[in-house]
């Protein structure tokens, strides 16, 4: 896969980590990743993992440390970009302006949110930019594409929304998820079982979305039938639009926590 040759991934988290392994399960090769990390991790064979900034300048380079962090770690950062560099965050919250501010000697900036899924190719991945060329974005959209999709943002306005929809959003799953088991033990199924059964749902109710011409609107009235099951469950969740307004309010407190993270980020740099 043609793109960067050289990649430094600083700060070597969960997400960070996630994005290695689906870049490597993809078929970029091992070599093009240098990692720093201020402690020693367990890296793929054939990075390069350093707990010391080696010598820029890379051609992009992966900023995934704590957004608090960003202020102490942005001078040895900025060290080792050029204006070739193109810096991709996956910081919640810092945005374009402070990254600009913070890492000046990088040519492009762009904020990179994905999510865990990144591992196996299946994250939605969230991106706007500054100053990047259309060679630059063609490169960056081959890397999100290899850890699922990309979706670029024409307003960064709108980006902390997209982030807390696509970042967030596999935690709220995740509750569903383990909301769905509970009520299923409660109502007399074997825990485990009720586990099983509710991952399976959603791994086939998520995987025929995908493919599917329809709607998830349209896919929920095909499953249901006029005085059925479903539409029985259905008539509770749609009852008052409570389903709803209660997603919507997960959404803007997840949005609005990001914005406070910015400005948070904006002071401290």
């Amino acid at each position: 896969m043609d793109g960067f040759a050289r990649i430094l991934v600083a700060g070597y988290g969960a997400m960070t980590g996630a994005m290695v392994e689906g870049w490597l399960r993809a078929g970029l090769p091992a070599d093009r990743f240098t990692i720093c990390n201020p402690r020693p991790k367990p890296v793929p064979e054939g990075a390069r993992f350093t707990t010391e900034w080696p010598a820029g300048p890379f051609d992009a380079v992966v900023i995934g440390m704590k957004p608090q962090q960003l202020a102490e770690a942005a001078p040895a950062i900025d060290a080792v970009c050029g204006p070739n560099t193109v810096l991709l965050s996956v910081l919640g919250g810092v945005d374009l302006d402070t990254l600009a501010d913070a890492i000046p000697s990088a040519g492009a900036w762009v904020r990179f949110m994905p999510n865990l899924a990144c591992a196996i190719g299946k994250s939605p991945n969230v991106l706007v930019a500054r100053n990047l060329d259309a060679a630059g974005r063609a490169k960056v959209t081959a890397l999100a594409e290899a850890l699922g999709s990309a979706e670029w943002m024409a307003d960064e306005a709108q980006f902390d929304l997209a982030t807390a929809l696509a970042g967030s959003g596999p935690g709220f799953v995740y509750r569903i998820i383990d909301g769905f088991a509970a009520a299923a033990q409660h109502l007399g199924l074997e825990a485990e079982q009720a586990e099983r059964l509710a991952v399976q749902m959603v791994e086939g109710a998520g995987a025929l979305a995908a493919r599917s011409d329809l709607s998830p609107r349209d896919l929920a009235a095909r499953v249901a039938s006029p005085g059925g099951m479903t539409q029985a469950g259905l008539d509770v969740l749609d009852e008052g639009g409570a389903l709803e307004a209660l997603l919507v309010e997960t959404l803007r407190k997840t949005r609005d926590r990001g914005a406070y993270l910015a400005g948070k980020a904006r002071k401290q740099g």
